[in-house]
């Protein structure tokens, strides 16, 4: 089976440009795709949320409640606003694009650098959580959490090499099958609650005051946790070219969708686990949601059911990023603030480069940080909350400055989202500073001179080659440098190419001994191709340097009427592993060769059959 087969029965049939409608997203298969990050987040936003509570004493756990509640407040204020992104840029790019016609380009590549940490740390913070939901029913896996994680990684990126539609239909069933448990895990816990049937229930109070030992600084702690909750909302908008026409249409209606699921699940396993008096495991091996399904249900078939699916959405929620990070690096690629490889397309129109990059990425915080949840959490959410506040400020701007029909009331909804969001930064890069935020703070700079920089090379190359199109073509002729190491097939269908483009043509050999160079040159004169040769004994058995010395003299000879051109003869073998069995001369050569301005270095393969 040939390498093309492999890659065909792995990846697929490759796919025409005209197929790319095809690969588009109609709303159901847009919302297993698009937000599974952001439903699956109720898996740990109440942990997180309880984790931190905690640690003062379970007194604190009525405090909760009040988080939920802020925080399904903030999950309204950004999906108003990003209904207005969705409008505004029907295009796609979401934050990085609003930032950067809005803000200036220093500002969109900051959105894009943080958008861009966050699907990393997206990835590895459901993968992560997908396993947890493992060990909660099984605790014999704990010793593997890594070695599963990386598992899941790698199964997200062979599904999204396959295409987006390919993987759409995978990852749908999961989903909506997640979707179906949260829902009838509410219903049941809140009947629990208000009939006080089933097993024991708590009363719900909302506290009035702080008690000893609570802390609004715990409190903000708590609440930065929780919102781990929202992010993956802003994917939407970055993909709404993805979605079938009538895309805007359809990109905003699966962002309501999703903002009701979210507001409905989030708030309502946080007030279950309230009603259950829910403890977090100090030990992180039983995850919270694991609790409040057994206590609604016991430990039976639907308990399993349930962390399977939370197992499934977990996982899938990396696939959010796997969509939003190769769609805004070819974006960013396209405006030359990334390498030109992310923008290209591979043969199932998938951005091939960005999925595996992002798998890398991801498994190398996975192994950093041994699949800890927790550990990876602090790291969350600055990165996308950062792009939150920058694409709000930057419709309030647009809003301004265009003056269109309703601009007050839109530019008052965005300038709300943006102090918010600007808020949950502030909130978050402090009370999680020490907890490892700092890190994504030093990171994100960095990243942000190194797009920089990219994008100034590729503009000072694009002026260097930048062409007239009344600039005449200038017409120089030709010295042709022919290196041989004998008279053989190769060097004579080298010479041959070679007195095909010009007359001049020069054959140069190193020897080193008299004897050999004379060998050489007797051997020459009896074969007598119509070429000078030019023999140079080297006392110190080097090939290159004599090279290198003659071309210098035939450039100082010439000066710029004639062009330099220096053509290896090179045979290829039939074999990978023959190669090792040859000097690789022709290799060291062109390697130097290639740094030499005004010097051309070609190669004239002869292909052995054997």
């Amino acid at each position: 089976m040939t390498s093309q087969q492999i890659k065909r029965l792995v990846l697929g049939r490759p796919l025409k440009s005209s197929e790319a409608e095809a690969q588009k997203m109609p709303m159901w298969k847009a919302l297993p795709i698009l937000s599974s990050d952001a439903l699956s987040s109720v898996a740990y936003g109440t942990e997180m949320i309880i984790l931190e509570l905690a640690t003062v004493g379970a007194f604190a756990f009525t405090f909760s409640i009040p988080i939920a509640i802020s925080i399904v407040l903030l999950i309204t204020i950004l999906i108003i606003s990003y209904r207005q992104v969705i409008d505004a840029y029907p295009q796609g790019g979401g934050a990085y694009m609003v930032a950067k016609e809005n803000l200036g380009m220093i500002w969109g590549r900051l959105a894009g650098v943080s958008l861009l940490i966050d699907y990393t740390l997206t990835v590895a913070v459901s993968i992560s959580a997908g396993v947890m939901a493992i060990t909660s029913a099984y605790h014999d896996a704990v010793p593997y959490v890594v070695p599963i994680g990386l598992i899941f990684t790698w199964f997200m990126v062979w599904m999204n090499l396959r295409g987006t539609s390919e993987s759409g239909n995978v990852f749908s069933l999961p989903t909506y099958l997640f979707i179906f448990c949260m829902i009838t895990l509410v219903g049941k816990g809140l009947f629990d609650w208000l009939t006080g049937v089933g097993h024991p229930t708590h009363p719900v109070s909302v506290p009035t005051g702080l008690p000893a030992g609570l802390t609004w600084f715990v409190l903000l702690k708590a609440f930065s946790s929780g919102c781990s909750a929202v992010t993956g909302i802003e994917a939407i908008s970055n993909a709404v070219p993805h979605f079938k026409n009538p895309s805007q249409k359809n990109a905003k209606r699966t962002m309501v969708t999703l903002g009701i699921l979210l507001a409905v699940i989030f708030g309502g396993v946080t007030l279950l686990s309230r009603t259950y008096d829910i403890h977090p495991d100090p030990t992180g091996a039983k995850s919270v949601l694991s609790m409040v399904a057994e206590d609604a249900f016991g430990r039976g078939g639907f308990y399993y059911v349930i962390q399977f699916a939370t197992m499934a959405i977990l996982t899938l929620a990396a696939n959010t990023s796997f969509n939003g990070f190769p769609i805004l690096a070819s974006i960013m690629a396209q405006d030359k603030n990334m390498p030109r490889m992310f923008s290209n397309r591979g043969d199932r129109l998938a951005f091939n480069f960005g999925i595996i990059t992002l798998g890398i990425l991801a498994s190398i915080l996975l192994i950093v940080f041994q699949g800890r949840t927790d550990a990876l959490i602090p790291l969350y959410a600055i990165g996308v909350f950062l792009s939150f506040t920058m694409a709000q400020l930057g419709l309030v701007l647009k809003w301004s400055r265009e003056r269109s029909k309703g601009w007050k009331r839109k530019s008052i909804i965005n300038g709300v989202g943006a102090f918010v969001t600007f808020c949950v930064v502030i909130i978050f890069s402090i009370t999680k500073f020490e907890e490892g935020a700092w890190i994504v703070i030093v990171i994100s700079p960095l990243l942000l001179w190194l797009i920089t920089n990219i994008s100034k090379h590729y503009d000072n190359v694009g002026k260097q080659l930048r062409v007239e199109l009344t600039e005449p073509i200038p017409i120089t002729e030709t010295v042709i440098i022919v290196p041989v190491a004998g008279i053989h097939k190769v060097v004579l269908s080298t010479i041959a190419y070679a007195k095909s483009l010009t007359p001049n043509v020069v054959a140069f050999y190193v020897a080193f001994s008299p004897e050999d160079a004379k060998k050489m040159e007797e051997r020459w004169g009896q074969w007598n191709p119509g070429v000078r040769l030019v023999v140079v004994v080297s006392r110190y058995r080097t090939l290159v340097k004599p090279l290198i010395e003659f071309i210098g003299r035939v450039e100082h000879r010439y000066g710029e009427e004639k062009k330099i051109t220096v053509l290896l003869p090179e045979f290829i073998t039939h074999k990978w592993w023959h190669r090792l069995l040859h000097n690789q001369s022709a290799f060291r050569i062109r390697t130097l060769l290639l740094k030499r301005k005004d010097v051309v270095v070609s190669t004239v393969p002869f292909h052995l059959n054997d």
